[in-house]
């Protein structure tokens, strides 16, 4: 079928989204999927988040979700779940005080520091913490408030810190261990990618041995610790032992990194489904039924990888992970495409952030496929739409932005072909948009950009 007749099928088929803070037929559209994952073509991107929000909230007020898992670290993202929980437990206060001395949304995300923190220092973040801090507030069962939580593995030290501060308030004996055990790492730990160079090319003995023995001494424990007198005993447990798994996927994720880009990226998409697992186990325990968790992620880790090139190459992904285990009825992968705009991104890893000129999208790409139908926003179903389907199964280009953006080689690293109804069960598409506010300065460039060089940083 030609371009054309495409298009005009899409002009027919599409939801217009004429105001993006009233989503409910988006989310009516998502039916009783228990696991939702919103994806993001960018970023930095200001309407992504804002519709990611907003959708969020509803599947939260009207659905009864349960929690929010996001593209983060671990300890970062939990500063901000007490905060909005109100988990103010002795427990917490003493393995975690910055989190009950934060006074407002800004203050909770203070926690991000690792590049890159616009990701979750931004205005729409802060609106979303707010707006969960209100919701948690008017509940009215007590401990059971919607969450944030992160699934990446990236927090090496912190990880480890926060397993210690643990163990020194409920077992000091096990922590002169644990501190034992991560001693191994010594200084590398603030630099976890000059250790798994180190570790890999025989400059140092590895760390493997150490952080098994650490979170296998944390699972042997856990009936002990669960049954401690103490708001929020089982809580915390399982954020200590979270953190554990953290530093045991991080160690042999920095190790992996220089074995290959396949391995490392697999690593940690299964990390981010073995986290999003244990996370609704944790909760259904709490809440004694089925859980039910919002994730946001780039469109490079919630669609399906089988559908795309890097799937080709052997790469998986959390939306494939999160279909072959739970089935499609429990799940629902919504991707998010633009055409041109502006974006909040660095030209270099541990760059500052930018706002930078979005180049409108390439010939022969889904984004462009798209921006022809000369609609603005709109959302498109293609999960139980055959004809649909078959029409955007073709084998595109799909362009990927992540925290890193040099526009004028994006053709080598940013895009990648992909059968966008079978990634995908619908797509939200903003054909313009514009840069995140990150709640620190942004660059605004006068130079040429520099040639690309990889990691897109998604």
């Amino acid at each position: 079928m030609s371009d054309q007749s495409i298009i005009e099928a899409l002009q027919r088929e599409a939801l217009l989204l004429n105001d993006i803070n009233k989503l409910g037929p988006i989310v009516e559209q998502i039916g009783d999927a228990s696991i939702v994952l919103l994806g993001e073509a960018t970023h930095g991107s200001r309407e992504f988040y804002r519709i990611r929000a907003e959708i969020t909230k509803y599947l939260i007020a009207e659905k009864g979700f349960d929690a929010i898992a996001v593209e983060a670290d671990w300890p970062d993202a939990l500063r901000v779940s007490r905060y909005v929980r109100a988990a103010h437990s002795p427990l917490a206060a003493a393995i975690d005080p910055g989190a009950q001395q934060a006074a407002e949304p800004r203050q909770a995300l203070q926690g991000f520091e690792r590049f890159p923190q616009w990701m979750w220092r931004n205005t729409e973040v802060v609106e979303l913490v707010a707006w969960l801090k209100q919701h948690n507030q008017q509940r009215t069962a007590q401990g059971d408030g919607v969450g944030f939580y992160g699934l990446d593995l990236y927090s090496l030290r912190n990880s480890m810190e926060a397993v210690v501060r643990y163990l020194s308030t409920v077992d000091p004996e096990a922590a002169r261990q644990a501190r034992a055990r991560y001693a191994c790492f010594d200084h590398l730990a603030e630099d976890p990618q000059r250790y798994g160079y180190a570790a890999t090319f025989g400059m140092r003995k590895d760390c493997e041995d150490e952080v098994i023995r650490q979170l296998v001494a944390m699972t042997t424990d856990a009936r002990r610790y669960a049954d401690a007198d103490g708001e929020g005993a089982a809580d915390e447990l399982f954020y200590a032992q979270q953190n554990a798994r953290v530093a045991q996927n991080a160690e042999a994720y920095y190790r992996t990194m220089f074995q290959g880009q396949n391995a490392s990226w697999n690593l940690r998409d299964e990390h981010m489904a073995d986290t999003l697992d244990a996370l609704r186990t944790h909760i259904a325990q709490r809440k004694g039924g089925k859980a039910k968790v919002v994730v946001w992620a780039h469109n490079s880790h919630i669609g399906d990888a089988r559908a795309t090139e890097m799937g080709d190459h052997g790469q998986l992904n959390l939306g494939q992970l999160v279909r072959e285990r739970h089935g499609m009825a429990e799940t629902f992968l919504l991707g998010f495409t633009t055409h041109d705009g502006t974006v909040t991104a660095a030209s270099e890893w541990d760059g500052p952030a930018e706002k930078k000129t979005v180049r409108p999208s390439l010939v022969n790409s889904y984004e462009r496929l798209l921006h022809d139908t000369g609609l603005k926003h709109f959302f498109l179903r293609m999960r139980d739409r055959r004809y649909l389907s078959e029409l955007l199964q073709e084998r595109r280009l799909e362009r990927a932005i992540g925290v890193i953006y040099l526009p004028e080689s994006e053709r080598m690293s940013h895009y990648f072909y992909a059968s966008l109804s079978r990634q995908f069960d619908a797509v939200v598409h903003v054909d313009t948009t514009q840069a995140l506010r990150p709640l620190e300065a942004v660059v605004h460039p006068q130079h040429d950009e520099a040639p690309e060089t990889y990691p897109t940083g998604i």
